[in-house]
């Protein structure tokens, strides 16, 4: 079993594929034929998933999706401790997830061709983001 924590540099509200770093955290994941790659996010304003890796419009068309489905500035909000994406932030991170997990296929995330792990970032004025990478098998 090996874990490792990764801090990831502040980055701009969006949807953002963060694959290479994950595997450059945790070089042992070559060392693993059959396991599990789970990675795990220490924050509450921003989320993890896993979805298309090539097409930019697609982050893009995410970041449009979640602004529509939960809007800022929505007056029965009642924690708006941060400012107005505050708690649109949180619900987003909610629908999302806190985590992903992958298998692990001869040292290799078993991803699909066209999938990539993406930090999805919620807030406006982000700070660096915490994540914690576990992996195990045989």
């Amino acid at each position: 079993m090996y874990q490792q924590h990764l801090q990831l540099t502040a980055r701009k509200r969006g949807f953002h594929i963060i694959t290479s770093e994950i595997i450059h955290a945790l070089p042992q994941i070559g060392e693993i034929k059959t396991g599990i790659c789970q990675v795990f996010i220490q924050h509450t304003s921003a989320s993890l998933t896993i979805n298309e890796n090539a097409a930019p419009d697609v982050r893009k068309d995410f970041e449009m999706y979640f602004n529509k489905a939960v809007p800022e500035n929505d007056p029965d909000y009642q924690h708006d401790d941060e400012g107005p994406d505050d708690m649109p932030a949180h619900l987003k991170a909610a629908l999302l997830g806190s985590s992903v997990t992958i298998p692990i296929r001869n040292g290799r995330l078993a991803l699909g061709t066209w999938q990539g792990i993406y930090l999805c970032e919620h807030r406006d004025d982000a700070t660096k983001r915490s994540l914690v990478i576990t992996a195990w098998g045989e």
